[in-house]
């Protein structure tokens, strides 16, 4: 009867309950309360990261093949990956940490570039990045730098918040009457920033990925990068070949490690049915990269989503937004 009337609680309220005395903070941490938590909440979730990811196998684990010695403790799992109790438990930030990435901001390129790449930019219904050149309320653009890269071009700049200049260059697979005639036929078009590797490269999803001399040199020059991933149901989708493109784009032959990944799992419009966050990282393997990440749910018509993610590739890229 108690565990009836604790799975009508939140998970925040179970821990003030928690907190009360020893007898509830051993009842409240029943692991099978938990579990029913996070298989409940992790569909609703909209981003989640390198830091919080949680274990989706083991949370899938049947109850029945799972003993005490065995048995995950997954109130901490919810607590680390939930992002309501995130935000609750996120420290104040030091004031050393402030002026240190001040300063850092100011030593670093002031406008910070990223590389803008994956299926979400050719795939939806809606274009991604045709909102975000016409969406003066939401992100205005700032601009069109003069720093060419060869066979790019130099992107363009968008202020966030009125505050700070960034500069995407956006990366396309091939031409454009091809990507249409691959989105109306729901079809993959040939990309042409990649060229396969190995023995069996084109049988073979996971075959090391090279990438075209002018790809390169952005991978080289950028502070991040951002992957659309195409989010919705409908279709589908070759995540194995999704993250051994995102592993050549990120490769460290081509630059710093620390560089992060922002990947904006994307739909058309509202109302679409899409791929929760959660299942988008793990299929993505993203757990496999040695350097930090963030999955944001986006929409395209409306841009909901897409400054949360921008603000923090900014943040992990060193600037102080």
């Amino acid at each position: 009867m108690q565990f009836y009337i604790m799975s009508f609680l939140s998970p925040h309220d179970l821990c003030r309950l928690g907190s009360t005395c020893q007898y509830w903070h051993t009842v409240v941490r029943d692991p099978v309360l938990w579990r029913y938590f996070l298989l409940r909440d992790l569909p609703t979730w909209s981003f989640i990261d390198h830091n919080s990811m949680p274990d989706v196998e083991k949370i899938s684990q049947p109850l029945a093949e799972l003993d005490d010695d065995t048995m995950h403790d997954y109130m901490t799992e919810y607590l680390k990956s939930c992002p309501g109790c995130r935000r609750r438990l996120k420290p104040c930030r030091r004031g050393y940490a402030a002026v240190t990435s001040f300063l850092h901001s100011l030593v670093i390129n002031t406008e910070p570039r990223l590389a803008m790449f994956g299926p979400g930019l050719e795939q939806l219904e809606v274009s991604l990045v045709r909102k975000m050149m016409h969406s003066p309320d939401v992100i205005p653009v700032a601009g069109f730098p003069q720093r060419q890269i060869n066979g790019i071009g130099s992107g363009i700049s968008f202020m966030l918040n009125n505050q700070q200049r960034f500069n995407i260059l956006t990366l396309y697979s091939t031409t454009s009457k091809e990507r249409e005639r691959a989105r109306v036929e729901q079809n993959n078009a040939p990309n042409k920033m990649f060229l396969q590797e190995g023995e069996g490269a084109a049988e073979c999803p996971t075959a090391r990925h090279r990438i075209i001399p002018q790809v390169q040199e952005v991978c080289r020059v950028v502070d991040g990068f951002i992957y659309v991933a195409n989010a919705e149901t409908d279709r589908s989708h070759e995540r194995e070949e999704e993250f051994a493109q995102i592993q050549a784009m990120t490769a460290s032959d081509l630059g710093s490690s620390n560089r992060p990944v922002l990947v904006l799992s994307c739909v058309s419009r509202a109302g679409t049915r899409r791929i929760p966050c959660i299942y988008m990282a793990h299929e993505l393997h993203l757990n496999r990269l040695a350097r930090p990440w963030l999955v944001q749910d986006a929409e395209a018509e409306t841009l909901n989503g897409l400054l949360n993610g921008i603000e923090w590739i900014l943040e992990e890229s060193g600037i102080n937004v």
